[in-house]
C-alpha cells in the first residue's frame, strides 16, 4: 500500500493509499526540532518502531524565495511550479525521530515518500536534511555538513556545461561524508569523508549494495551511483542513473 500525499494541512501517516504527488498541495508533519544532533548511532532495538510521517506540497511564497536566485536560477530546466517541498520523519544519529525537508520534482514526490518510508522502517541514521539554500546552494558546503539534500540547480559534477540530475529535482545525496564521491583516481568528495571510501568499514549510515537505502530506492525505480563503474558516487541516487 503507498503512501498517500496531504491535500489538507495534516500530518500524513503511511496507511492512506498513494496519490498524485503533481496535484496542488499544502501539507505538515508536526516537526519534533528543528534537526538532529549527528553524533551517536540509532538504535534498532530502540523499542516499538512510531508511525512514519511525510507529506509534499506546492513551494509556498516563502520557499520560493529563499529558493530563487539559490538553488534556483534563471534557465533551470524545470520551474518552481514544477517542483514539491516534501517533510518527512528520520532517524537521526542520537537514535531520536527527527523531520527533514527535501525539494523534488513533482513526479517523484509519491515515490520518494514510500522509498524513506522504507529507510525509517529499517531505521537507517540520516545526519541532517535541510534545503540546500541553508548553504547557499553550495553543494560542497552541503556535502561538508553530511547533509541529505535533492533539488540544486547546478552542472553535472567536474563539468561547466550540462545540468545535474539534482537540477530537476530527480536526485538525492544521502548522509554525502559518510558515502562519498570517489573518482577513479582517488580523490573524495567531500575531503572529510576519506575515511569513510574505505567500504569495509560497515559503519551506521553507510550505504552498502543491496542493504535497507539500496533497496528502498530500487523499489521505485531509482538506482545508485555506488554501482557505477570507475567513479563511485555511494551518496547520490537518481531517476536516470546518470
Amino acid at each position: 500500500m503507498g503512501l498517500a500525499v496531504a491535500l489538507v494541512p495534516a500530518v500524513v501517516a503511511c496507511a492512506a493509499p498513494e496519490e498524485d504527488a503533481a496535484d496542488d498541495a499544502t501539507s505538515a508533519v508536526t516537526a519534533r526540532d528543528a534537526g538532529p544532533d549527528a553524533k551517536g548511532d540509532a538504535d534498532a532495538d530502540a523499542g516499538p518502531l512510531p508511525p512514519f510521517h511525510g507529506a509534499a506540497a506546492v513551494l509556498d511564497a516563502a520557499t520560493r524565495a529563499s529558493m530563487t536566485g539559490v538553488s534556483y536560477k534563471s534557465g533551470c530546466p524545470v520551474g518552481l511550479d514544477q517542483l514539491r517541498l516534501l517533510t518527512l520523519d528520520h532517524w537521526g544519529f542520537d537514535g531520536e525521530v527527527h523531520v527533514g525537508r527535501i525539494v523534488a520534482h513533482e513526479d517523484q514526490a509519491a515515490p520518494l515518500l514510500r522509498a524513506f518510508e522504507a529507510i525509517f522502517v529499517a531505521r537507517y541514521p540520516i545526519a541532517r536534511m535541510q534545503l540546500v539554500d541553508a548553504y547557499g546552494g553550495n553543494d560542497d558546503m552541503s556535502m561538508a555538513a553530511d547533509n541529505t539534500s535533492s533539488f540544486n540547480c547546478r552542472p553535472k559534477t567536474g563539468q561547466s556545461t550540462g545540468f545535474s540530475e539534482h537540477s530537476y529535482g530527480r536526485a538525492i545525496d544521502i548522509n554525502p561524508v559518510r558515502n562519498p564521491y570517489v573518482t577513479s583516481g582517488g580523490t573524495v568528495s567531500p575531503p572529510t569523508g576519506a575515511r569513510y571510501a574505505k567500504r569495509s568499514l560497515k559503519e551506521p549510515g553507510m550505504i552498502q549494495p543491496n542493504d535497507a537505502v539500496v533497496r528502498a530506492f530500487v523499489s521505485i525505480g531509482w538506482k545508485w551511483g555506488g554501482a557505477w563503474s570507475g567513479a563511485r558516487d555511494y551518496q547520490h541516487f537518481s531517476l536516470s542513473g546518470l
